[in-house]
């Protein structure tokens, strides 16, 4: 790791210095950036999803196929906090930072949409997003507010396809599935190409989510991370970033 600048406002100063002087900047993020909106994140000790349920359990293609009723009673608490979020002041600023033309692609592990309703145009959704709902049958796509007063009448039971009738699944990757495919291929395109790295929000500890900085690593990129915890990345990092993601984001935006 080089040598850290000593201030919270010289990291400001050289986080914006990094970005404006990269020829591709790469944004990277996961639940930590969504959190002040509202959204739980999954591996928080105490506050996380996974803390009251087993994944595999719950969350898993096994578990969507053989108990729908059982998945749909743990998605649905999930669903609602997302329909009403609205992105917050770090996702707006990462918003201005692609419209600028300094962020080329941000690949986010989150399933919220809120980088897309912040306005940001080339985000990459590695796990897939809770907007759209698919048929495992008819491969058919849906957006899931149609399906939302059913989804809300828990003795409705889960929603079904208006083509087939089968059940539609959330267009995200459950335990025991692949990512999809295009997006992953796009994510690791854009890393390899990427000679900045901008981490914000994740421990970097799912995978293969966290192989792609990595990736970027291996071909000169420098690499900024903004999180409380450490992550395994943190001594190759040309910067480190332990501040509240809300505020140190805008405040980058204004040192642009």
């Amino acid at each position: 790791m080089s040598l850290q600048p000593a201030t919270k406002q010289k990291k400001i100063e050289f986080a914006a210095q990094l970005l404006r002087s990269s020829r591709h900047a790469v944004v990277l993020t996961g639940a930590g950036i969504s959190t002040p909106s509202g959204i739980p994140d999954f591996r928080s000790r105490e506050t996380g999803l996974w803390s009251k349920d087993d994944p595999m359990e719950i969350a898993s293609l096994t578990s969507f196929l053989h108990r729908p009723e059982r998945f749909y009673n743990w998605l649905r608490p999930l669903l609602l906090q997302t329909w009403h979020a609205q992105p917050n002041a770090a996702h707006l600023a990462l918003a201005r930072m692609e419209a600028q033309g300094i962020v080329k692609a941000i690949i986010t592990q989150n399933i919220d949409g809120l980088h897309r309703a912040a306005g940001s145009q080339n985000v990459i959704e590695v796990h897939g997003s809770l907007d759209e709902m698919e048929c495992p049958t008819c491969l058919t796509h849906f957006p899931s507010k149609n399906f939302r007063e059913i989804i809300l009448k828990e003795e409705a039971g889960p929603p079904s396809c208006p083509a087939c009738n089968h059940i539609v699944k959330p267009a995200i990757t459950l335990f025991e599935e692949f990512l999809p495919p295009q997006a992953w291929s796009t994510a690791e395109e854009h890393c390899g190409k990427a000679d900045l790295i901008f981490v914000i929000g994740s421990s970097l500890v799912v995978m293969p989510a966290a192989s792609l900085p990595y990736d970027a690593l291996e071909h000169g990129a420098r690499l900024i991370i903004n999180t409380f915890s450490s992550t395994p990345l943190d001594r190759h990092a040309a910067l480190l970033l332990p501040y509240e993601i809300v505020e140190i984001l805008p405040a980058i935006m204004q040192a642009l």
